[in-house]
């Protein structure tokens, strides 16, 4: 296999750990704070993990830790979507096992979850390891979106691990790969299995945190991958000035992404889902206040622009969210009769006849392909897959739309031509940054320290990471602490509650006072590409979300 230059760099970069777990590893100990509630529903969840709910969290100090030496098998999945730094997480997560032991094994479930369901694994090896460190992507061992829920699995999962002689699990991934995980510990408490589950915050959208998981990983690496191009764009647009570019940004369920891109590269106009949803404006309230900043800016003569727009910002317009539920709701009841209706438009009659009057109206008014898309098949959970709804492209038509009454009228003298870009893959498998890098790396080690002090049920914690690696804080968070119930497929479920944005906190509020400016003073900024040589303020630093948050 050939290598780039900057992937042989890479893999001989030296990922920093924060002050305590450079330490002799022996010399490392738990501290056990308060115990925990959940975010909401405790008593229910209560109920639900009578093994692991109200658990302490967890610190590090040092001291004298006479059992981190014994011999240990781990394995380890990779789940859901892929995330920059996953393999920095097995790398910290096997020189920890190695420090301790070299005895120690770390066996990879290869394809997901799937992988120890098929008992499909391979052994790391330094040699395997070694091609992987500092590297992008979730090759190493692949990833997959099979659930861990069902009681049969976790029975499967607990003799494959019987048979390997495994004692613990890691799981990377997102709230819904963590929320499984917690599940199975509970499962593997109940029945005295000996088996550990510890998970790994992932997930670029950024909606898996709290106070003690500041960010989860592969934020820092994508949001900085897409205003290299979004900061790209905007100088393209600034030279041809002739195009508005409306620019997707991946975030289902919370607008981080589209919110850390804006403060980097200061587009026109940013939507901000959470915003929408707290003022209530409806989709053509959004559209007329963007006609309004394109009017602005064609009175100036400037007859470009750039908008970022949220992936799920649709679920967040009230009358939006209020079809998409009722879609939801009547197509997980009538699942099998939806099936047989063979034509779109058989199927759209069906629907406009089963909706309540307000969302058969929403439904009416959206252009034919938006329909069609909100009908395609549905998630894992049974709901819109709201990623294939493009939402860019149906506010450019509404968006022309008005434009074309407003010149007919002649209020509007401008011309407006569009470019549609979802950005997504895009920033999923970059290399990491050296934050994520490090950020990744320390997760990965603290989690083999939490499984060598007897837990399970824990996300790895590594917080103050707007500070030097050196001044970062190693610890554990109680996943129970981090859920709340909600409705999927018709029933509530346990689940980690998203962080979404909040609209009172610094990250927002350092947007909402510029934006302004933003849309009728052409601000565009340019990040460029990640640097990982140089100065700590070029190659160094965090994203300006975690920056203000700290502030």
């Amino acid at each position: 296999m050939h290598y780039s230059p900057l992937q042989k760099a890479r893999y001989v970069y030296q990922p920093k750990l924060p002050k305590i777990l450079r330490e002799k590893i022996d010399t490392i100990v738990p501290v056990f704070g308060e115990k925990t509630e959940s975010v909401t529903d405790q008593a229910e969840l209560k109920e639900l993990f009578p093994g692991t709910y109200g658990m302490p969290m967890v610190s590090f100090e040092t001291g004298e830790n006479e059992t981190i030496g014994k011999k240990i098998n781990i394995g380890v999945i990779l789940s859901g979507g892929q995330a920059p730094g996953g393999h920095n997480v097995i790398a910290g997560l096997y020189d920890a096992i190695k420090n301790a032991n070299p005895e120690s094994k770390l066996i990879g479930f290869k394809g997901g979850p799937s992988g120890i369901l098929d008992a499909d694994t391979i052994e790391f090896t330094d040699e395997y390891m070694n091609e992987y460190r500092n590297t992008g992507g979730f090759d190493i061992i692949g990833s997959g979106r099979t659930k861990l829920e069902s009681e049969e699995q976790f029975a499967v999962c607990e003799k494959v691990c019987k048979d390997l002689e495994i004692e613990a699990i890691i799981i990377i991934g997102g709230d819904d790969s963590n929320t499984n995980a917690a599940v199975l510990a509970e499962y593997f408490k109940s029945r005295d299995s000996g088996i550990a589950v510890i998970g790994a915050p992932k997930t670029i959208d950024g909606d898996l945190k709290n106070e003690s998981i500041e960010v989860s990983f592969g934020f820092d690496t994508a949001t900085k991958t897409y205003s290299e191009l979004i900061g790209n764009i905007e100088r393209d647009a600034n030279s041809a000035k002739k195009y508005w570019h409306f620019i997707k940004l991946m975030g289902r369920s919370a607008s981080h992404i589209a919110l850390e891109c804006a403060l980097q590269t200061q587009p026109t106009a940013a939507l901000i889902s959470e915003e929408v949803a707290q003022n209530k404006t409806t989709l053509t309230e959004i559209v007329d206040d963007l006609v309004e900043k394109i009017v602005y800016r064609a009175n100036n003569n400037e007859n470009f622009g750039v908008i970022l727009v949220p992936e799920g910002l649709i679920e967040f317009i009230p009358e939006m969210k209020a079809l998409i539920a009722e879609l939801n709701d009547l197509m997980a009841e009538h699942t099998e009769f939806f099936q047989t209706l063979n034509t779109f438009e058989d199927q759209s009659e069906w629907i406009n006849k089963n909706l309540s009057k307000d969302s058969s109206y929403a439904f009416s008014s959206l252009p034919n392909n938006i329909q069609r898309q909100l009908l395609m098949d549905r998630d894992p959970h049974g709901n819109v897959q709201v990623s294939r709804i493009e939402t860019e492209k149906l506010l450019i038509e509404m968006v022309e739309l008005k434009l074309k009454e407003l010149k007919a009228a002649g209020t509007y003298t401008g011309s407006f031509s569009s470019q549609s870009h979802f950005f997504g893959y895009e920033g999923r498998c970059a290399f990491p940054s050296n934050f994520d890098s490090d950020y990744c790396y320390s997760l990965g080690y603290n989690a083999f320290m939490l499984i060598a002090s007897g837990l399970t049920g824990y996300l790895s914690s590594i917080s103050n990471l707007s500070a030097p690696a050196d001044q970062w804080i190693a610890g554990g968070v109680p996943v129970t602490m981090m859920m709340n119930l909600e409705q999927r497929h018709g029933e509530k479920k346990p689940v980690i509650k998203k962080a979404l944005v909040e609209l009172d906190e610094k990250p927002f509020l350092t947007f909402a006072a510029n934006r302004e400016t933003w849309y009728k003073t052409t601000s565009f900024t340019v990040p460029g590409a990640i640097q990982y040589y140089g100065p700590d303020e070029v190659c160094n630093q965090p994203t300006i979300t975690l920056t203000l948050e700290h502030e």
